[in-house]
C-alpha cells in the first residue's frame, strides 16, 4: 500500500507541476499513473481470487455465485477508475454516466442470484 500511495502522490505532484505549462500533458500523466496503479492492483487481485476459490472449495458454494461476485468486483473497480479519470479531465457528466452504467451492469449480472434467492425463500414458505 505504501508503494501505491507514494506512486500516486508522486504522479499528482508531477502533474500539478506540468499543469501550469502544459495542461493536456497533466491529464496524460494522471491517466498513466492511474493505469500503473491499476496494474499493481490487478496483481493484488490475483491473491484475492485465489482466497475466494479456497473458501469456495472448503464450503459448498456454487461456482456461478463466485463468478458473479468477481464480475461485480471487476465492474466496480473498472468503473471507478474510468469515472475518476473523467472527473480529473473535467468531464463530470461522463463520469456520472459511467457510474449509472456500472450500477445497471451490476444489477444485470446479479439477477441470477436474486432469482435463486427468491426461489429459496419461496420454497421455505411452502410455495
Amino acid at each position: 500500500m505504501l508503494e501505491a500511495a507514494v506512486i500516486g502522490i508522486a504522479g499528482v505532484l508531477l502533474a500539478l507541476q506540468i499543469k501550469q505549462a502544459r495542461p493536456e500533458y497533466a491529464v496524460y500523466l494522471s491517466v498513466a499513473t492511474g493505469v500503473f496503479l491499476l496494474i499493481m492492483a490487478a496483481q493484488r487481485l490475483e491473491v484475492v481470487v485465489e482466497s475466494v476459490r479456497l473458501i469456495q472449495s472448503s464450503i459448498s458454494i456454487q461456482s456461478s455465485y463466485i463468478q458473479v461476485l468477481l464480475k461485480i468486483i471487476g465492474i466496480t473497480y473498472i468503473s471507478e477508475f474510468a469515472a475518476d479519470i473523467c472527473r480529473d479531465a473535467g468531464y463530470s457528466a461522463v463520469a456520472g454516466q459511467i457510474g449509472i452504467f456500472a450500477k445497471l451492469s451490476i444489477l444485470a449480472v446479479s439477477i441470477p442470484i436474486v432469482t435463486a434467492l427468491l426461489e429459496t425463500i419461496q420454497s421455505f414458505l411452502g410455495g
